[in-house]
């Protein structure tokens, strides 16, 4: 009988995970399967079960969670050869997304660890000030990356009125970031702008659209510049965001890359929703770093 590790976060999701949790390991167990269940009641809980479940040496892990639970065990993941499904708990879920896994049916999820094919995909890396950190789907720098600031720094109202707030506080101080940028070891150039985006996979946020054609195996990045804009074309540009049809506009310039740097006064860089460096920064990729499990015909 297969063995099948689970690590599951119930906090993700604004508590989805519990119930995801308890369908997923249901659905092992009547499998035939034999599951061992690790619950984390905290990030660093979490970083810690991650040893224990793999050094159980399992047939495969199922991990029950959001982009942020996978975030806060990647370079564990990335260390083993131990492949994993995931069971979609999150409010964004962009990785789930990107893959064709079932966002919506834990058991079907997790049964991908026994039925599933399995994919091997690339990681992102941020180095900045001497540490690297791993994500999985997009890094956001610029106008979007500041509004994710200023929704953790406000502590008023709550839910997602506080996301919206925080928007309308960033398009009133819009000001063009002085970024600049280097490509592949290419010389650094000026690229003032409203946004950077360097996407691994296509969406972040649940689904935003902001790198369309980003394809998580293909051993590249993909690097999205928003031209300067003012509030009213900025504005008039989310549409076309949200149906991944931006690319088309003159203001949007896209490449594909292994490796970029980028700097500016007042950067701030974000990736799998968290706060990852400012003022400058290398983001690089790391081709087929993790094996996952996605439904057959999803494999590369």
């Amino acid at each position: 009988m297969p063995s099948i590790s689970v690590l599951a976060n119930p906090r993700s999701g604004k508590g989805r995970g519990a119930a995801a949790a308890e369908a997923a390991v249901a659905a092992l167990h009547d499998a035939g399967a034999v599951v061992t269940v690790h619950i984390g009641t905290s990030a660093a809980d979490t970083r810690r079960l991650i040893g224990v479940a793999l050094a159980e040496r399992p047939d495969a892990l199922v991990v029950v969670g959001g982009d942020g639970t996978v975030s806060e065990i990647l370079p564990e993941l990335a260390r083993t050869s131990v492949p994993f499904a995931i069971v979609p708990a999150g409010t964004g879920n962009d990785l789930a997304r990107a893959l064709d896994l079932p966002r919506h049916d834990p058991a079907a999820a997790a049964l991908l660890a026994l039925h599933g094919a399995p994919r091997r995909i690339d990681l992102g890396e941020i180095v900045a000030q001497g540490t690297t950190t791993p994500f999985l789907t997009v890094a956001a720098l610029g106008f979007d990356a500041k509004v994710s600031d200023r929704t953790n720094a406000l502590r008023w109202p709550r839910g997602a009125a506080r996301y919206y707030l925080a928007l309308l506080v960033e398009l009133a101080r819009l000001r063009p970031t002085r970024f600049r940028v280097a490509c592949d070891g290419e010389p650094a150039r000026d690229a003032p702008g409203t946004l950077v985006a360097v996407g691994n996979t296509i969406s972040y946020g649940g689904g935003m659209p902001i790198c369309p054609q980003a394809q998580p195996d293909d051993g590249l990045l993909d690097v999205v510049h928003v031209a300067p804009l003012g509030r009213g074309r900025l504005l008039r540009l989310f549409p076309l965001l949200l149906r991944g049809r931006h690319l088309e506009r003159p203001e949007v310039a896209h490449r594909r890359v292994r490796e970029v740097a980028v700097s500016a006064p007042d950067l701030v860089v974000y990736a799998d929703g968290e706060r990852i460096a400012e003022k400058e920064c290398v983001i690089r990729v790391r081709p087929a770093a993790l094996t996952v499990m996605v439904p057959e015909g999803g494999a590369r």
